[in-house]
């Protein structure tokens, strides 16, 4: 059985006393009997507290990027070391933000995965095509391409640590999402994509989440297609209610 899971990704929203009021609504609001794997992913000022305020809950903590070097003169760059030492365990790597606003190329994170799973990180690997992509046709060949170079280049011993999730950039943040069906059809292919490349053990067993404008409107029947493990929250996880909707959706 795959592991369900949704994470919000809060990017670079909520100071100190409001990243640990909206972990307090998570923990006396998110139901006991909840099916998902829940993972949060503050700023990084925010990783130490967040873990210290969830470490008796099933609430995971997750950092939103790392430098691919283990240390040196990086002027505000965050090392694995520094990551784990607060007890983080998952990072996030690839969104398309770092890939458009910052440049990160396939290599560079390629790079950035490898240093994540050097030091037992489980990596939420993102990918997803363009607007453009998709009506030129080419997204399955964008898809492909992102998977292959920032990810296939590990070991299959590694896939344990890897949690995928594509996001179509022209649905993030937007407003506009993928159909349920599309998302699907896009997971389906990612799903034979592992396939070929590794085998079939490990494409049934990876977890892929879709990203890209869910709410709690449209949640469960997104969830409920079948390569459809869960969601890459943005927006909607920055308040408590509707990501709870979101997490009760599966």
């Amino acid at each position: 059985m795959r592991k369900k899971i949704v994470a919000g990704n809060w990017k670079m929203h909520k100071n100190a006393a409001q990243t640990k009021e909206l972990l307090n609504e998570l923990l006396t609001q998110i139901p006991a009997e909840t099916v998902a794997q829940v993972i949060v992913a503050p700023t990084f000022i925010n990783l130490a507290s967040a873990v210290d305020n969830l470490k008796h809950s099933n609430i995971a903590v997750a950092a939103q990027n790392l430098h691919q070097a283990e240390s040196g003169a990086f002027t505000g760059e965050i090392s694995a070391e520094m990551i784990t030492s607060v007890g983080v365990k998952n990072v996030i790597l690839g969104h398309s933000e770092r890939r458009a606003i910052f440049n990160e190329t396939d290599a560079i994170i390629a790079s950035k995965v490898n240093t994540a799973l050097k030091h037992d990180l489980t990596v939420i690997f993102c990918f997803g095509e363009e607007l453009k992509d998709r009506q030129s046709g080419n997204h399955f060949n964008i898809v492909e391409n992102q998977l292959k170079d920032g990810l296939f280049h590990i070991e299959a011993k590694d896939w344990a640590k890897v949690v995928l999730a594509y996001e179509p950039v022209w649905a993030i943040g937007t407003g506009e999402t993928a159909s349920p069906e599309q998302a699907q059809e896009m997971h389906q292919f990612i799903r034979e994509t592992v396939r070929k490349a590794f085998d079939s053990d490990i494409a049934e067993d990876v977890t892929i989440l879709y990203g890209g404008s869910v709410k709690p409107d449209n949640a469960k029947e997104i969830f409920s297609k079948p390569d459809v493990d869960g969601g890459l929250i943005g927006g909607a996880a920055l308040n408590a209610k509707d990501f709870i909707t979101i997490v009760t959706s599966i």
